[in-house]
């Protein structure tokens, strides 16, 4: 089985379309490398308007070797310049019994 990973991505100002064209491209890149599953994505909004997407990475060394990868690496950048990753734990809605979002998918 794989890792369900949980990220959260606040847009820099006037640059939500970028994101959402970067995590577009986020995981046919990663499937294409054997690093994510092909489970469906989850795609949310917190109602202060943070993305947060729920995908699956292969394992655990999928991980580790995404550190290495180049294409991995350079849509970071991709991501850097466009917005800030957050911890789920600064999300207002994560102080509740049951966190709820905005579907966005």
């Amino acid at each position: 089985m794989g890792l369900i990973s949980i990220a959260a991505f606040r847009a820099k100002a006037g640059r939500e379309q970028d994101l959402i064209r970067v995590i577009d491209d986020r995981l046919p890149l990663l499937r294409s490398l054997g690093l994510a599953t092909d489970r469906p994505e989850i795609r949310c909004r917190s109602q202060d308007g943070v993305i947060i997407t729920i995908s699956e990475w292969a394992s655990r060394e999928a991980i580790d070797q995404a550190h290495e990868t180049p294409e991995v690496l350079a849509l970071w950048e991709r991501f850097a310049a466009c917005c800030a990753w957050l911890k789920l734990e600064s999300l207002s809605e994560c102080s509740q019994d049951f966190a709820c979002f905005e579907a966005l998918n």
